[in-house]
């Protein structure tokens, strides 16, 4: 059957893509290979990550997103086109609606790059939906209530932060800083302590292994391989998991610091809505060891994880299209 709406989580590090009555259909890295030579591209998402680091000087793979944003207008076309290709099974006898999270501190160039970008691509329509209504959306939050509902939306490019209340974003704000700045702050200190230089992918693992916002009370280990800054050579190392919360309190500070900032805005009958109601995290960074606790301790406020936190963008994006009428007054803006 023809896929008529397809619902798009452009993400830094991972597109995920839901379409209505079938659920996620693609979750793939948001990464293309290159050919330099004849400017080809060679592969997309999951084999294109896997060539990250690992190529040659005729081949680059890079991430076409930075920071929630296009950083690479011809490659992220590419790149949409394959997934709206794979997500209708090939079949192109009618355009389909399209519509695409945005983070809340999006421009009008950078929106207007993502709409030329995926019409460019195949849609016959393309809608945007601001990333924390589509989150909150994603999560089961009713947004169409008089009640403030607040969302943090941690993915890999960007955090996002909104109060939604009556179906729109009364107060909100985005910060650049997710599970990207986790990786690379992993990967700074164990330049700067271990003299050890390593790279996104050893970063992210020893993240997902290892990672967590608050120190374990069973502090673990692992190894990790990369090169020697000082002799050269192939080396090994042993890291902590402490070690590792200590590396990423940078960022985590930041994600804090953009929560609080949303909050000192928020209107005083909302903010007691917060507190009755807690704070709903989402994204994928969400599933950070003690996320959760930290943000909670941080604020005063309890914070909850939403079901299945990293498809709530996505899953969002594919409700709100199927129901356009009701969600009309939180779409950010449309092309036919």
């Amino acid at each position: 059957m023809f896929t008529k709406h397809i619902g798009i989580d452009l993400g830094t590090a991972n597109t995920l893509v839901w379409v209505p009555k079938r659920g996620m259909v693609i979750n793939e890295p948001t990464v293309v290979a290159v050919s330099l030579d004849d400017n080809k591209i060679l592969a997309v998402g999951l084999e294109a990550k896997q060539m990250l680091g690992r190529t040659h000087e005729d081949i680059k793979a890079s991430r076409p997103m930075r920071d929630g944003v296009i950083a690479d207008y011809r490659i992220t076309e590419t790149m949409l086109r394959y997934f709206i290709n794979k997500a209708t099974g090939g079949v192109r006898l009618l355009r389909p609606a399209v519509m695409v999270s945005v983070p809340v501190g999006i421009t009008s160039t950078e929106r207007r790059a993502v709409i030329d970008a995926t019409m460019n691509a195949g849609a016959k329509e393309v809608y945007l939906i601001k990333q924390p209504v589509a989150a909150a959306i994603g999560a089961g939050i009713p947004i169409g209530q008089s009640v403030g509902n607040m969302i943090i939306d941690i993915g890999g490019g960007t955090t996002e932060v909104g109060i939604i209340s009556l179906g729109g974003v009364v107060t909100s704000n985005s910060v650049r800083v997710a599970g990207n700045k986790f990786d690379q702050a992993i990967m700074d200190y164990v330049r700067a302590k271990h003299n050890l230089a390593i790279g996104d992918a050893t970063a992210e693992a020893v993240k997902i292994k290892l990672g967590s916002a608050l120190p374990l009370v069973e502090n673990k280990k692992t190894e990790i391989r990369g090169r020697d800054i000082v002799g050269g050579l192939p080396h090994s190392i042993a890291i902590t998991s402490n070690e590792v919360t200590e590396a990423i309190q940078d960022p985590l500070r930041e994600i804090i610091n953009v929560i609080k900032s949303v909050l000192q805005k928020t209107p005083p009958e909302l903010s007691a809505d917060v507190i009755d109601r807690g704070m709903v995290l989402s994204g994928g960074s969400a599933l950070l060891r003690n996320m959760d606790q930290l943000v909670s301790k941080a604020i005063g406020v309890p914070c909850y994880i939403a079901e299945d936190p990293l498809m709530c963008v996505a899953r969002g994006t594919g409700i709100a299209l199927e129901n356009l009428e009701l969600y009309k007054h939180s779409i950010l803006s449309s092309k036919t």
